[in-house]
């Protein structure tokens, strides 16, 4: 039988494995199971983070979040199960209201499915999203204005959060880069941060689409936690275990 007290390199590839296999390890569990302290699983983590092979959170950690590609290279990947989770999103919109379209290839995805007929008010702060929607007869499209930052796909900066001050949404769809239990809704992106905090005070209703490779991860600036999000949507063949002990309603779609 291993001695995982006396072996830290084995209690941390251990660690690491798991981490690769479920993308988040709970310390008291992983201390049951290696039959070692709490405080020494403590130290494994941080030793692992250090090394850039996780992240701690309360209680654990989870795998290293990867860094989002640009916008015009995410708009390629993963379009079935965008495609699934923009039409359930596109499903709850309500006529004769004010909505906010965050920048993000889920969002853009949604635009196909948003009935013409559906009077709206849209608000974007995504070029693409605004191009995708200019054909509509119905309703008002206003862009936000500002510095575009090819990364993210959206204008941002001091003009575009005055621009935002001055409006109230009914509905708000916030961008996600990394939803998790305790960490809540983060962003890659500190100007990306700041703007989608301010759409969240604007908004009475906040809805995120998030894809499968978002859940349980951790970007490098908060935004809200979880309580703070009305809505959840993901794909059927997202894992939501995770988040069972979470005040967070989460639509399935498909």
């Amino acid at each position: 039988m291993t001695d995982y007290d006396a072996l830290p390199e084995q209690r941390q590839a251990m660690i690491h494995q798991i981490l690769t296999e479920t993308g988040r390890v709970i310390g008291a569990d992983v201390a049951r199971k290696l039959g070692v302290s709490e405080h020494t699983i403590r130290r494994d983590l941080q030793e692992l983070a250090r090394r850039g092979l996780c992240k701690k959170v309360y209680g654990g950690a989870i795998s290293q979040f990867q860094q989002s590609a640009s916008f015009e290279t995410r708009v390629s990947q993963d379009v079935a199960e965008k495609s699934q989770v923009a039409r359930k999103c596109a499903g709850m919109l309500k006529a004769n209201t004010c909505v906010f379209l965050d920048a993000g290839s889920t969002y853009l995805a949604m635009v196909e499915f948003i009935p013409e007929e559906l009077d709206l008010t849209i608000v974007t702060n995504s070029p693409q999203i605004a191009a995708a929607l200019s054909g509509r007869t119905r309703g008002e499209l206003i862009l936000l204005g500002g510095k575009v930052n090819p990364l993210t796909g959206s204008t941002l900066g001091s003009d575009t959060v005055n621009q935002l001050r001055g409006m109230v949404f009914d509905q708000a769809f916030i961008g996600v880069c990394g939803l998790d239990p305790q960490a809540g809704l983060s962003a890659v992106y500190y100007e990306d941060a700041c703007f989608k905090r301010e759409v969240l005070s604007q908004s009475n209703e906040t809805i995120a689409a998030v894809t499968a490779n978002k859940m349980s991860q951790v970007a490098r600036y908060k935004v809200a936690p979880c309580e703070d999000i009305d809505v959840v949507v993901v794909s059927a063949e997202t894992k939501i275990t995770d988040f069972s002990e979470v005040n967070l309603h989460i639509e399935v779609a498909g």
